[in-house]
């Protein structure tokens, strides 16, 4: 009797453990299967924080590149105009490349707005504000009525602290985008 008890043994536990498999087999596999889907998400989520950093990068590089050329092709324009404002020689052609040069500079400023850091966007606004107080400058003095301050020589020196702000400019929008601040 003790060999049959213990087959009988046997064939339960054998049994049992095959409708067990059953049971927790699929239940196994359902876990696994959770935690891979769980890392896969995990994965693309990654992916895409990864790639919404890389656009955003790209779209303020673009701006700060736009902006950049705008407000030297306004300033370069800016100087142009002061010299033929000192020489008595201005023309309709000249006093429309400035006002072509400013509407491009507010173009492109309202668009580096939208993407500029806060650091930046305390630059671009200083050098928007200088970069309009001397075209009122010189357009007084174009039409005869200087401010006290505002000859040819004290404007024409003005140009000088523009570039240098122009310069802390360059420095905020580099240091925004993780370019190194070297000269």
């Amino acid at each position: 009797m003790g060999n049959t008890l213990i087959a009988l043994a046997v064939a339960v536990v054998g049994v049992a453990g095959t409708l067990i498999a059953s049971v927790l087999s699929p239940r196994m596999l359902a876990r696994i299967q959770a935690e891979q889907f769980t890392r896969e998400q995990r994965v693309a989520e990654a992916q895409w924080l990864r790639e919404q950093e890389v656009a955003e990068l790209a779209r303020r590089r673009e701006g700060y590149t736009n902006v950049n050329a705008a407000f030297r092709r306004y300033r370069t324009h800016l100087m142009n105009f002061l010299w033929l404002v000192h020489k008595g020689a201005v023309t309709a052609e000249a006093r429309d490349a400035v006002e072509d040069a400013r509407r491009d500079h507010h173009s492109v400023f309202a668009a580096a707005q939208m993407v500029a850091s806060g650091s930046v966007l305390v630059e671009l606004n200083d050098m928007t504000k200088t970069l309009s107080e001397t075209y009122r400058r010189i357009m007084c003095l174009e039409e005869g009525n200087p401010d006290p301050d505002g000859s040819f020589e004290e404007i024409r020196t003005d140009f000088g602290r523009l570039w240098e702000q122009w310069e802390r400019m360059l420095g905020a929008m580099r240091a925004d985008l993780g370019v190194e601040n070297g000269r």
